[in-house]
Parts: C-alpha cells; sequence; structure tokens
C-alpha cells in the first residue's frame, strides 16, 4: 500500500515540559485543534483520564467526519505517540507523534503523520502532505498562540450561501509558498500603495486579496492583493485588474490574527466537500472589512468568499 509521511514544526516560547504538558492532555485539544474549528458543535468524548497512555479524544460531527485518538506512548517531556482511527467519512488508521525538543530558552515542536491509503488512491500521495501539512501549520500556530498567550485571536462564523455583488479591483501578482505569503504580501501592499500614489489614485474601496491558483503538492499560491475600485476610475497600467460580476458564493467571516486566516479558508473547502457544493471558475477572494493599522489584532474582521456554480 502506498505510505505517507508528513511532518510540521513550530518555535514555542515555553519549555519542553509546559509544552508536552499541553499536548500529552486531550483536555486542551478543543482549545487549538484545526479540525474543530470549522465545527465547533462537533460532539467530543475525552476520556476521564486525559493525559496517561490509553487516554482517548473522539469527535463526531456532521462537516468533520468521526474518528479516534489513543495516547500509545508519553515519553515526557520530549516524545508523544498516538493512533488515530478515522472512521467517517473514510476508514483508516495512522500513527500521529510529537516530537519536542529544547531549543534556547523555548521548543521545537514537530507533529508527524505516518500511513498509507489503499492502492488504488496511490496518486493522492504526493497531496496528502500538502492537505495534511497545512492543517498542521495551523494547528501549530494555535497551539503556540494559546501556550504562550492563554487565548487565540481566532474565530470563524460560517454564513453559507450569499449572493455577492460585482466586483472591480486593481492590485499587485505575486506567487510565493504558503510559508512566506504574509512577507511577500507585505512587500506587495508597499509597492501597491506607491503605484496607486503615483497614478494619482485616491478614490479606492476596501482592500482585498483574489487567489488565482492554490497548489496544496507545492504548498504555493499565486494571488493579487489591492483594492476595489468604481467602473469610473482608469486602471494603472502597471498594476492587474481583476472582476466578476455579481455570483453566489459561499461565505465565511473570519474575526482576529491574518495569522489564522487559513482557518477560515479550511472551514470554507471542509463545508463545501460535505455539502457536496461545486465551486466555479471565478477566483475566490477575501476582503478584509478593517485595518491592522486601526483595529486591535482580536478585532479584525476578513470576509472570505468562495463563488459557486
Amino acid at each position: 500500500m502506498p505510505k505517507f509521511h508528513v511532518t510540521r514544526s513550530i518555535e514555542i516560547d515555553a519549555s519542553p515540559e509546559k509544552v508536552f504538558g499541553v499536548v500529552s492532555d486531550f483536555n486542551t485539544w478543543p482549545k487549538w485543534s484545526p479540525w474543530l474549528i470549522a465545527e465547533p458543535e462537533a460532539k467530543v468524548t475525552i476520556s476521564s483520564e486525559s493525559n496517561s497512555v490509553g487516554s482517548t479524544y473522539a469527535w463526531d460531527g456532521d462537516v468533520t467526519g468521526a474518528g479516534e485518538l489513543q495516547w500509545q506512548k508519553l515519553d515526557g517531556p520530549n516524545y508523544i505517540e498516538s493512533e488515530i482511527r478515522f472512521l467517517r467519512p473514510m476508514k483508516s488508521v495512522s500513527k500521529v507523534s510529537f516530537n519536542i525538543e529544547s531549543v534556547g530558552s523555548g521548543s521545537r515542536i514537530h507533529w508527524n503523520m505516518d500511513g498509507s491509503l489503499p492502492w488504488f488512491l496511490f496518486w493522492m500521495v504526493g497531496m496528502m502532505n500538502g492537505w495534511i501539512g497545512s492543517d498542521y501549520d495551523r494547528g501549530l500556530k494555535m497551539l503556540k498562540e494559546w501556550i504562550e498567550t492563554g487565548h487565540i485571536n481566532s474565530r470563524v462564523i460560517v454564513h453559507g450561501k450569499d449572493i455577492v455583488e460585482s466586483i472591480r479591483m486593481v492590485g499587485v501578482r505575486r506567487t510565493c509558498t504558503f510559508d512566506k505569503m504574509m512577507s511577500v504580501m507585505e512587500d506587495a501592499i508597499v509597492e501597491l500603495h506607491h503605484k496607486l500614489e503615483t497614478a494619482g489614485i485616491r478614490d479606492h474601496g476596501l482592500m482585498m486579496t483574489v487567489y488565482h491558483r492554490f497548489n496544496m503538492k507545492k504548498q504555493e499560491t499565486e494571488f493579487t492583493i489591492g483594492y476595489t475600485i468604481p467602473d469610473s476610475e482608469t486602471a494603472p497600467d502597471d498594476l492587474d485588474e481583476w472582476s466578476t460580476l455579481a455570483t453566489p458564493a459561499y461565505y465565511i467571516e473570519h474575526i482576529g490574527s491574518y495569522e489564522h486566516l487559513g482557518n477560515a479558508w479550511s472551514t470554507g473547502q471542509t463545508h463545501l466537500r460535505n455539502k457536496k457544493l461545486k465551486a466555479s471558475k471565478t477566483s475566490p477572494f477575501e476582503i478584509y472589512r478593517n485595518s491592522p493599522s486601526e483595529t486591535d489584532e482580536k478585532d479584525l474582521v476578513t470576509d472570505v468568499y468562495m463563488p459557486l456554480k
């Protein structure tokens, strides 16, 4: 059977003992789970003993499916091993482990999965690293914030099907890997403002990003970040222009840090798959309803739209 291996890591400003204590206690998992955020109302059952060998964490939801995680080894403060048993939508069993090492005054935690696929799904092996790895990246970011601050600035509200009015925008187009997205976007925004100022365009609306392409295998995306502009405004030649007519879309609202925007996108994709909704050829996009220069990080509002057929 085709085998796959996924690993992601992050540095946390806390001792290995602290990190081990949090991760090995299933009672903390609902706080930073990268899957439960898509369906907070899913049923979660944790064994009475939550942090010992044999302890279990089970979930059952309409969107997240069903399964169980069980601790197999707890070698504090450096190693945790478990078995994850997926029951729905597809049955499978994999090994999930964590390696925790001391780095300076803090720690680095590695989240790993080792499993296999049925032979007829051999073509998915390369994609598993992208799909599961993206979930692990989101979970590790939330784990880090939870341990370091005691809270997580990320809340997802599923509004469902909506109609988006026609949009026209101009911006700067870029291609980058997911892990470089924040820095590449920051550089693109600087260039965007310079070009708008040079062109004398001051009558612009909300900032937004259009995602033209996602490549989960390569962990890469192509996007245009810019501003909405009225039809009466002439777009500068050195900026990319994008537009769409009014279109049905699946609407997800994210409240909190841009660092966690992946939670909204993952939630939307999960809901589309579960509800068997088909995405259209129109590029998905996100609109920023307020600005980090004027708004506390925890109150930033971003609307994510996934156009539908």
